[in-house]
């Protein structure tokens, strides 16, 4: 009888799931369909809403259920965001912008990129005014910019500074029995150390400290620049943790006013001219894009194609979170074989990863170069694998906090021969033709001769990375070894120390781009690639993604960290060029 009752229970809940299935398919090809030449009216008086309270990446991933529910993208594309806030500046019918954030998902470069971009927009003259509930230093970096900055009277500020904070796992691989073997070339690089350390090493400390130093200084610089306040007083506000209110704040000067939303509307409404009982016509960045484009494209013949990689760097296609050496190439080699583009832009937001995959892209690079310019624009990071694939570029552009070099690369295997003995009760045994047909092994000791010829391969894997690093900066090998052993620079020193050759974002690479190319100043079309998935696509991604969460949340509980840890583990296959790791500056 319990067994009929579970199999009419499990029919009835497979039965709901696929119904469920269908209705959120029919909605997106539903939405697909109906938004597809739907243009968005924007009306005079509006005003550009950004929500920024959310993950921004280089492109974004959309909600496809946007419409129904009034949202913007699950991930906001900086792209997207750059383009809106240009066309807003010569739109007419926007007379100002309203920034609604506390919590931005991103790195410093890419805050850096919205921020210039919001500063030109205050060039029209049009006004920004921002707003959040709680603000984090990179909400205030946003906000900072705008001619009025509220936060709610009960919400507060963070204002401490920077911190960068690594896991370490050596306890748990020491009550595991699991031994770590690592090769690696470079003392600064501590990608590895989380495996055989319980703290930082004093060179990862020492690169750290300085990353964390550079980009507050930065911040502080720029800040000082549009409050009018002394980078001393930040400094100080910041060290006596003066700031535990929204009272606070306004006292110092870092807000203009400590108010609740239907304050920040009236205000809204004076600056508007609207009487008091007129609706204020906010327009999203979801709907905005669907407006009239008034930034116009030139010569549809002069074409420049900015190939965006983001992610770790994997061999074969990679997915949405990851740079697959495949399709960049693909995408590299298109490009190169239409005529119409003149030049490329490689657009890199990655920490690193596989050293071949890095290598295959880098090999694309140099025959690309060949018949047209690449420029490399770096957003929050190219580091390592990231740097490999720039450095062959024809020049470099990073922002002054984009965090690149770690030129350097490892090897690591963990041996669990104790672990599934002592733990499991698993042992292992073997027969071979030769002597070392088994290496590299995770299931026994390896010998000293074994590991040596390990480490000499490492070793040549970094001198091929200096090597063409030299090449590609036109430099000395010595003098890239000097600048290299795995450390990791910031965009200001690394233009310093010749890693990289310019400041700017994404627009000054394009402009580089074409001036490389010969082409006039706006006599071109930018095309970004790969093309983002259809709305078909996005449903049935978000839905493997959602599914595979909860079911890893429901099989593993407290041990999801470590799942996903492991995960991520058996993507480092091979000698990985990658920076030190899960490092955030916050």
């Amino acid at each position: 009888m319990w067994q009929f009752i579970k199999y009419v229970l499990a029919t009835i809940v497979g039965i709901f799931l696929f119904t469920l299935l269908g209705f959120f398919l029919l909605i997106g090809i539903g939405a697909a369909v109906g938004s597809s030449d739907d243009k968005q009216v924007v009306e005079a008086n509006s005003v550009l809403k950004l929500s920024l309270d959310a993950p921004i990446q280089e492109i974004s991933v959309e909600n496809p259920f946007a419409e129904f529910t009034g949202g913007d993208g699950d991930i906001l594309g900086l792209i997207d965001l750059k383009q809106a806030i240009a066309n807003a500046k010569i739109d007419p019918n926007i007379k100002g912008i309203y920034l609604d954030t506390q919590y931005p998902q991103t790195g410093w470069a890419t805050l850096e990129e919205i921020r210039e971009s919001l500063l030109d927009f205050k060039n029209s003259k049009k006004f920004v005014y921002a707003y959040g509930e709680v603000m984090t230093e990179k909400a205030y970096y946003l906000a900072s910019v705008a001619d009025k900055i509220y936060l709610n009277p009960a919400g507060g500020m963070e204002w401490n500074g920077l911190s960068a904070e690594y896991e370490f796992y050596k306890g748990t691989l020491d009550k595991l029995e699991v031994k770590p073997v690592i090769f690696k070339v470079g003392d600064f690089k501590s990608a590895v150390e989380p495996f055989f350390l319980d703290k930082m090493s004093e060179a990862s400390k020492l690169q750290s400290k300085v990353l964390v130093d550079g980009i507050f200084d930065h911040v502080l610089a720029n800040i000082a620049k549009s409050r009018g306040i002394t980078v001393a007083q930040l400094n100080n506000l910041a060290d006596s943790l003066a700031i535990d209110s929204a009272q606070d704040a306004v006292r110092a000067k870092l807000i203009t006013h400590a108010g609740y939303y239907d304050e920040v509307e009236t205000a809204l409404k004076k600056e508007l001219k609207l009487d008091e009982d007129k609706k204020i016509e906010f327009v999203s960045l979801s709907k905005y894009q669907k407006a009239e484009k008034l930034t116009k494209d030139g010569n549809a013949d002069n074409r420049i194609a900015v190939i965006v990689g983001q992610g770790d760097i994997v061999s074969g296609k990679g997915d949405d979170s990851s740079i697959g050496s495949d399709k960049i190439v693909a995408e590299l080699e298109k490009a190169r074989k239409d005529k119409k583009v003149k030049a490329i832009v490689l657009r890199i937001n990655s920490p690193g990863g596989s050293a071949l995959a890095s290598d295959i892209m880098w090999r694309q690079v140099q025959l690309t170069r060949k018949s047209k310019p690449v420029i490399a624009s770096m957003s929050d990071m190219a580091t390592s694998g990231g740097y490999y694939m720039a450095m062959g570029c024809d020049k470099i552009v990073a922002q002054p906090t984009t965090i690149t070099g770690s030129i350097g690369v490892f090897t690591v295997l963990f041996n669990i021969n104790n672990f599934t003995k002592n733990k499991l009760g698993i042992t292992f045994d073997r027969v071979s033709t030769h002597a070392h047909a088994d290496v590299p092994t995770t299931t026994r000791e390896m010998t000293p001769f074994e590991t040596n010829k390990m480490q000499r391969s490492t070793d040549n894997i970094y001198e091929t990375f200096t090597r063409k690093a030299a090449d590609g900066r036109k430099m000395t090998q010595n003098q890239i070894k000097a600048i290299a052993s795995g450390r990791v620079w910031l965009g200001k020193d690394a233009k310093a120390n010749g890693l990289v050759d310019e400041f700017g974002g994404i627009n000054r690479a394009i402009e580089i781009a074409a001036q490389s190319a010969k082409i006039k100043m706006g006599d071109y079309r930018v095309r970004y690639y790969p093309a983002k998935k259809n709305v078909f696509d996005q449903v049935m991604s978000k839905f493997s993604d959602e599914t595979e969460e909860r079911i890893m949340d429901s099989q593993l509980g407290d041990f999801v960290p470590y799942a996903k840890l492991i995960k991520r583990l058996k993507k480092m296959e091979g000698t990985q060029a990658l920076m030190p790791f899960e490092m955030e500056v916050k």
